[in-house]
């Protein structure tokens, strides 16, 4: 853990757990529900595995994180303890503020894996159609020249692919990295980019028009954005205030 402020306070106490770099961010996948390493690793794509596993042992040390073993051969199991448990009104009303008033994103916070992730945990799959459906997206403008990743539902479920998982392709989404992002967190009006064709959809026109339905955006997007610059001009018009969200802190 971090080093010590040497201070009997207990905000000094508790930033000495939760201060360092990451550690709020998987206490934060633990509490989503996220308890095999693989899946907590998908939810922070930029954090090594050993750091991880580092992070992961000293939350266990530190009471916050509970470490199952199973039987031989299946995969260790991580939960949240009461004391990690707590800490997830901080880290929504923290996710909030964020939103507000944390600096305007850069070109190098523009990380396509989590927001694949994040869109996997915020489908509304009773609007989409019965069986098999094979969302591809292709953004540009990110760190590579062009990313691309895929979300099949199917039976109430949603699974995230980075790679192709070589099912037919029912709608292709083209845009602008950025342009979506923007758009997941509310900045944007989905539906007006679409009309724009900022956001390109293609596939049978059904789908087309029913997609934003899909999308429940970030649960952060009711949010309205109060730092000055280039963002707040962006979701002046589109966010709307104080309105209580579920689960902030997924992005």
């Amino acid at each position: 853990m971090s080093q010590s402020y040497g201070q009997y306070c207990p905000l000094s106490l508790a930033v000495e757990l939760v201060g360092q770099r990451w550690t709020l961010l998987v206490i934060s996948r633990l509490i989503d529900g996220c308890s095999r390493f693989n899946d907590i690793q998908r939810g922070v794509p930029r954090m090594s595995p050993s750091l991880l596993s580092k992070r992961l042992r000293e939350l266990e040390s530190a009471g916050l994180v509970e470490i199952r073993r199973p039987r031989r051969g299946a995969a260790r199991e991580y939960l949240p303890t009461q004391a990690g448990r707590e800490l997830e009104p901080l880290i929504d009303a923290l996710a909030v503020w964020g939103q507000r008033w944390a600096r305007d994103m850069s070109l190098d916070d523009l990380d396509p894996a989590f927001l694949v992730w994040s869109m996997h945990l915020r489908m509304n799959t009773r609007e989409m159609p019965a069986g098999r459906t094979v969302l591809e997206f292709e953004l540009t403008g990110g760190p590579a020249d062009t990313e691309r990743f895929w979300l099949v539902h199917q039976d109430g479920e949603v699974e995230m692919c980075l790679k192709d998982p070589g099912h037919d392709v029912d709608l292709l989404v083209r845009s602008d990295l950025l342009v979506f992002v923007e758009a997941w967190r509310g900045m944007r009006d989905l539906r007006g980019e679409i009309r724009a064709r900022r956001i390109r959809l293609f596939g049978p026109p059904e789908l087309q028009r029913r997609f934003p339905d899909w999308l429940l955006l970030s649960a952060l997007a009711p949010y309205r954005r109060l730092r000055p610059g280039r963002e707040r001009r962006l979701s002046r018009r589109h966010a709307r205030d104080g309105e209580p969200v579920p689960r902030a802190a997924a992005g």
